[in-house]
């Protein structure tokens, strides 16, 4: 029997996806290799441990934390009903992550629910996401702290979005993001931490938008989105997404968690725009942000 459980293991640890076992009491009793690279991390911090335990922290799209109040798993483990759903995991580096997540009960030889496995699936597009990366590393167009678009590379984006509007009457959404009082972070961890604070910032707006829009670093701690296909209401909720995800990621230090949140101005183009205009406009609304005590998003709509 015993051979039989280590074949089984070895099958799960060769899957992509992430898979763990969770018993009655939702402790984890079993991690993948596939969980590890997913959330970052290891089996010896997990297993034993809850993933409501400052762990994971799944938040459903709406920013809600469902480890507390709303447990798939607790649910599956109640009623025997296998669940998908979709959410953002805190990732040990600190970012949000996106996920597709599948809860199954396990059940004993006499069929009683004895546990449950949640299977967790990336939802973003690697492949495409990798040939992208390496295309823009080439045209050197990449911050090389974030990995995102630089500012030359937002610019040019910008063009192509304005010929697009001007020729098509195709209008686009631009979010104006900046981080508050990041100089809190560079004085009271360094700026080593700073430099991590901005990969995990942009790690979680990239996760927080979607697979065709554009995340690109301006400057300092600066970051533009450009939306295109949007209307007020998906402006409003996409920009509203990256604020919570970002304000619900922390980054792990001696010192204590490193947490930052963001200030951001919204608005979709306009007839008459150039790249300074539009850019000008959505800074000044996330000024307004600023004014209004930070952490919220300003539209002109």
């Amino acid at each position: 029997m015993e051979d039989n459980i280590d074949i089984y293991k070895r099958l799960l640890d060769n899957l992509n996806e992430g898979v763990y076992l969770l018993d009655g009491d939702r402790r984890i009793t079993y991690w993948n290799d596939g969980a590890e690279k997913l959330t970052g991390y290891a089996r010896s911090e997990v297993l034993g441990k809850r993933c409501s335990d400052s762990l994971l922290l799944h938040l459903n799209e709406t920013g809600k934390n469902i480890c507390d109040t709303d447990c798939p798993v607790l649910k599956t483990i109640s009623d025997g009903i296998s669940r998908e759903l979709e959410i953002f995991l805190h990732h040990r580096e600190g970012h949000r992550v996106p996920l597709q997540v599948r809860v199954v009960p396990i059940w004993d030889s006499n069929h009683n629910i004895i546990g449950a496995a949640e299977i967790l699936t990336d939802n973003l597009p690697n492949t495409t996401l990798k040939r992208r990366i390496e295309y823009l590393q080439k045209q050197s167009l990449l911050d090389p702290l974030t990995q995102v678009l630089n500012r030359r590379g937002i610019e040019m984006n910008l063009t192509s979005r304005l010929e697009e509007m001007k020729r098509y009457g195709l209008s686009f959404g631009l979010l104006f993001i900046d981080v508050d009082r990041f100089k809190d972070i560079n004085d009271n961890f360094g700026h080593v931490t700073g430099d991590e604070v901005l990969k995990m910032v942009s790690k979680t707006l990239s996760n927080s938008i979607r697979s065709f829009d554009v995340l690109g670093r301006w400057g300092g701690e600066e970051f533009v989105v450009i939306i295109a296909n949007v209307d007020h209401d998906t402006l409003s909720s996409i920009a509203e997404r990256c604020r919570f995800l970002v304000e619900h990621s922390g980054l792990p230090h001696k010192l204590g968690s490193a947490r930052v949140t963001v200030s951001i101005g919204a608005t979709i183009s306009q007839a008459d725009d150039d790249i300074r205009r539009v850019i000008k406009r959505a800074d000044q609304l996330m000024y307004r942000s600023k004014e209004f005590g930070r952490n919220c998003v300003t539209t002109d709509l």
